[in-house]
């Protein structure tokens, strides 16, 4: 598949995997993607999965008609990409292998080697000339591992993204976009919302007319599209208004008030109600629904004086991904003592922005006429207009500062950066950090 002119596709399709980093589903398999950037040099973008070595091989050979290439260039080491490193660098004696430093380190870890004889280190900013054409290295850092860099091919105008743009399923599957992109992106990169930012706006700098990322299709038309979304999911912003109610119940009494709830939401012109059974559905497509709306239902009952496993587990997914910048409310079931509602706040104390419902209902084994009401009043508090911050302006908690490694990216956040402070990535003090504007 000829990308341009002068880049192939030389990436593979998987469809033997059923789990993405052994926990995400993939019903429509994935992709490896590598490219071919062929000039007077010849440069192959990332390797692929150790399973599909030789199918690629027989991709680069195809393309470059025998001819060697003169370059491998790895941007990023996780297995699914760097998997076929070391067979890449026996094939081809002459080739030289383009990464960071960081991602040095980690082939030594990887193959016990860091091919110190054949290796060219670059960082932000550096190039590679194959000829006609020049390549512009990006550093990436955290996003969403340290050693992480990305490519700019001027000629072409090219923004090879490393895994940035990415999605889940192979590229001989025909489905939407948006979708397996915002999975895949929340899952594995939401953590990093603030390091996605800063690639944003090194990239906002580039003529860019085609995005080359490690997953998922070649994008090519309306980048300013896949670029909005990017923004809104690295911003934690809200994407669609509407309510997401996430739930478990036990005998049923908890999944009756969450279809009593929509029924009532629905009836006062919620724009959309979506409802996940934690139990049973995909547990990462609900972690994409409370990412992508902007209000969030937790419905569960008390369990072992805790809440139920899998809304904790739930809970947890959204806090390490810096769940933020939504209205949450809490619906609470309990024989004798319920405490989930007062667990399920306390989960999210850290999360910031997270506006609670005044209403919270509070069911005594099963529904009654007390609990019915508490639905109804919550139903038309979350589709009433949000309240203003009433809070006069000078009584506001200001927000914090943040410091971003010059070196790494790692990003600190806090009043000041303490003199003595050390990273916990790439281990240097505090002068190597500035204040982010």
């Amino acid at each position: 598949m000829k990308i341009s002119k002068n880049i192939v596709y030389v990436g593979v399709n998987d469809h033997e995997i059923d789990l993405f980093e052994g926990q995400y589903i993939v019903p429509n398999g994935m992709s490896y993607n590598s490219y071919a950037v062929m000039d007077e040099k010849t440069a192959i973008m990332d390797s692929v999965d150790a399973r599909f070595t030789a199918e690629w091989f027989g991709k680069i050979d195809a393309a470059l008609e025998g001819k060697s290439p003169d370059y491998l260039v790895v941007q990023h080491m996780e297995p699914d990409h760097s998997g076929s490193i070391a067979r890449f660098m026996e094939n081809y004696p002459e080739a030289k292998l383009v990464s960071s430093s960081k991602a040095f380190a980690m082939m030594k870890n990887f193959f016990g080697t860091d091919f110190a004889d054949r290796r060219i280190v670059v960082g932000e900013g550096d190039t590679l000339s194959l000829g006609e054409r020049t390549l512009t290295f990006i550093a990436a850092p955290m996003v969403h591992w340290p050693e992480v860099i990305m490519t700019y091919d001027s000629a072409d105008k090219v923004f090879f993204s490393a895994d940035a743009f990415g999605k889940f399923g192979a590229l001989d599957v025909e489905e939407d976009w948006a979708c397996e992109a915002r999975r895949y992106y929340i899952g594995i990169v939401g953590k990093y919302g603030m390091q996605v930012q800063t690639v944003l706006k090194k990239a906002a700098a580039l003529d860019i007319q085609m995005i080359c990322p490690l997953h998922g299709p070649v994008l090519s038309e309306d980048l300013g599209y896949y670029i909005n979304l990017y923004d809104i999911w690295s911003g934690y912003k809200v994407e669609e208004e509407g309510v997401v109610i996430a739930y478990t119940s036990i005998y049923g009494n908890t999944k009756k008030a969450v279809e009593l709830l929509a029924e009532k939401l629905e009836q006062n012109g919620c724009p959309k109600v979506v409802i996940n059974d934690l139990a049973r559905c995909d547990m990462f497509e609900a972690v994409e629904d409370a990412f992508r709306y902007g209000k969030l239902v937790l419905a569960t009952t008390t369990y072992n004086a805790d809440i139920f496993p899998f809304m904790k587990t739930f809970i947890e997914h959204l806090t390490e991904r810096n769940f933020s910048n939504r209205t949450v409310a809490l619906i609470e079931n309990g024989s004798w003592a319920p405490t989930a509602a007062r667990i399920m706040k306390g989960m999210l104390e850290k999360s910031k922005n997270i506006t609670f419902a005044e209403n919270t209902v509070k069911i005594m084994s099963a529904l009654n006429d007390v609990s019915r009401a508490q639905i109804s009043a919550l139903a038309e508090e979350l589709c009433s207009e949000p309240k203003q911050n009433e809070q006069p302006a000078e009584e506001q908690q200001p927000a914090s500062k943040k410091f971003v490694c010059k070196l790494c990216g790692y990003i600190y956040e806090g009043d000041e950066l303490p003199a003595d402070y050390v990273c916990p990535l790439c281990k240097r003090g505090a002068d190597a950090f500035e204040e982010m504007k």
